[in-house]
């Protein structure tokens, strides 16, 4: 550190009036001279906030976060940034997913910090604080605020994922409303994210697998007195990270983006991973594109028993020993010398990982399911591309053949889906179109779609769904999502109508509706462009300049890394 100067040292190190104003303000908080002695500032870019329920514990944590980075001889400071609330934001939250990571790139840029910690938890909060980071490019380390403590209700275990189970048998009168309200009080039972794989989750695996945590960050419960530990070593380790000039530029190489792609596909991480990597890849420049994650996760199957696609639930996931293990079980199928925040190579991070459960993370040779946790499909239904996850998906239905029945936007789904009249069978095939990116706009968790009531009275439990929407990581079924390019730009998915045949042959990697080039280009030459959705303000922005689906859904004047350097200065 002796030998470089300190990013922060533009602002605290300046003599004159410039010094004493950067100086003399910081000092009405009460903080001694000294501390402007050339410290490292450590910056702690908080998502707290009592609206986003699952960060709702993050000030115990900054409290964890900076005391480490005390111990080690920084100045921790505490700044917040707009939190994404899963459960409560409308119309979702992957809208603001670039919005708040502008607002992490443009706070770190903006101030005088030389490393960075990011608290992040709910689904969008990690993507969005890591990509803003990325952006900017100075040293940064990942505290997730971990999942939480798994539900109970008479004798069982509950998560998240058994929302959908629950509200399938309210609609097929098998429960009453009494009785939900009874679960609803017994699933969210402490701090912390899903307690299920969800996408909370995957984020949490997915900063791990890419070096950009310490070990063990993606597992351990929020509640669990580890989770506080991990902060305050993560703390500590940001400022030898500011000395040895560790930057996310150095760890997130395209080794280190296989080796998550191929741990996805183990756990059986939620399809949002594959947008949200594709997003930060964008950002630090790494080129990857949808091929590689189909390329990448053939043939691995699934090893961990987790709740959507298994039976277990993170907590049990811990005690088993964590995404180490799977990591170790991977071994011979990941780059084992990819750096990672600790200074040490992923290899020497699990290399000591023991298994305490096999039934709830398994081997490679042994899996729990043969099935991968993602593949990537093609066609002339999808000309850019389309995602499902086959671990969670019904292997009846992995090769079908039906009559499409299509609904023109979410309003529509919603008005005709439990009415009789509805001409649908179990082999019919749900659409649902504008519901997308630009579409919507913001491409909402909707695409696994709730079955026609009349079709879960007589027992049916999973249908082929299709839509250019996402779906919660928490979700599950045959769902094929992220259809790209979406109905709102007039390709070919915007001209499916109801009655055309769609054939899904996920082994064989194809979606085709039943239609002629001719056929679809003579419906695209009629095709209507929809009223914008929006006409003002951020949601306007967003939809002028949001890229597709395939290419991760973020800003066309936001990939590429544009670096830290101050440019300005107003005094």
């Amino acid at each position: 550190m002796e030998n470089k100067k300190l990013r922060s040292s533009n602002w605290f190190g300046r003599q004159g009036k410039d010094g004493f104003i950067y100086r003399a303000w910081m000092k009405n908080q009460g903080i001694p001279g000294y501390e402007f002695n050339n410290k490292p500032i450590i910056g702690i870019c908080n998502t707290w906030s009592e609206l986003t329920p699952c960060n709702a514990h993050f000030r115990d944590l900054a409290e964890s976060v900076k005391r480490g980075v005390l111990e080690a001889g920084g100045f921790p400071v505490e700044f917040p940034v707009m939190s994404l609330g899963e459960t409560l934001m409308k119309p979702t939250a992957m809208l603001y997913r670039n919005l708040a990571s502008m607002d992490v790139e443009e706070s770190i840029r903006a101030n005088p910090l030389d490393g960075v910690v990011l608290l992040c938890g709910c689904d969008k909060t990690t993507p969005a604080l890591v990509m803003g980071a990325c952006s900017v490019d100075i040293p940064a380390i990942v505290v997730s605020g971990g999942p939480m403590l798994t539900g109970r209700y008479k004798g069982n275990s509950i998560g998240t994922s058994d929302i959908w189970r629950f509200f399938s048998d309210l609609r097929g009168d098998l429960i009453k409303e009494e009785e939900l309200l009874s679960i609803e009080a017994s699933m969210c039972r402490s701090p912390g994210h899903c307690a299920v794989m969800g996408t909370a989750s995957s984020m949490a695996c997915m900063v791990e697998s890419l070096g950009l945590s310490l070990p063990n960050n993606a597992s351990i419960p929020a509640a669990d007195s580890r989770r506080k530990v991990l902060a305050q070593l993560s703390g500590l380790r940001i400022v030898d990270m500011v000395k040895e000039d560790l930057k996310p530029s150095d760890i997130l190489t395209r080794q280190a983006f296989e080796n998550a792609i191929r741990v996805n596909a183990a756990i059986g991480g939620s399809t949002n991973f594959v947008i949200h990597l594709l997003a930060i890849a964008g950002r630090v420049g790494v080129p990857l594109n949808l091929n590689d994650f189909d390329r990448l996760s053939s043939g691995i199957p699934l090893i961990a028993n987790l709740q959507p696609s298994g039976q277990y639930f993170m907590e049990d996931f811990y005690y088993a020993g964590g995404l180490q293990v799977v990591i170790k079980h991977l071994e011979q199928l990941l780059h084992k010398a990819c750096i990672t925040v600790n200074g040490k190579t992923i290899q020497q991070n699990y290399a000591d990982a023991t298994c305490y459960n096999t039934d709830v993370i398994t081997t490679t040779g042994n899996p729990f399911n043969d099935l991968t946790g993602l593949a990537i499909l093609s066609g002339n239904l999808c000309e850019n591309g389309a995602v499902i996850k086959p671990s969670a998906a019904s292997p009846h239905l992995m090769q079908h053949t039906g009559k499409a029945v299509v609904f023109d936007s979410i309003e529509d789904y919603h008005a005709r889906i439990d009415s009789d009249d509805l001409e649908v069978d179990e082999s019919s095939i749900l659409v649902l179109k504008n519901v997308g990116p630009k579409g919507y706009p913001g491409m909402p968790e909707v695409g696994n779609m709730s079955l026609p009531k009349k079709l879960i009275q007589k027992g049916v439990k999973d249908m082929v769904r299709i839509s250019d929407g996402r779906m919660s990581g928490t979700g599950f079924g045959t769902v094929v999502l992220h259809v790209s390019p979406e109905a709102a730009t007039g390709n070919n998915f915007a001209v499916i109508r109801t009655g055309d045949l769609i054939t899904l042959d996920v082994p064989n990697r194809l979606i085709n509706v039943a239609l002629s080039d001719e056929e679809l280009a003579d419906r695209k030459s009629k095709f209507i462009p929809p009223e914008p959705p929006v006409s003002r303000g951020y949601a306007s922005l967003y939809a002028d300049h949001v890229q597709q689906a395939h290419l991760g859904a973020d800003m066309d004047f936001l990939r590429g890394r544009s670096g830290n350097k101050v440019t300005r200065d107003s005094h």
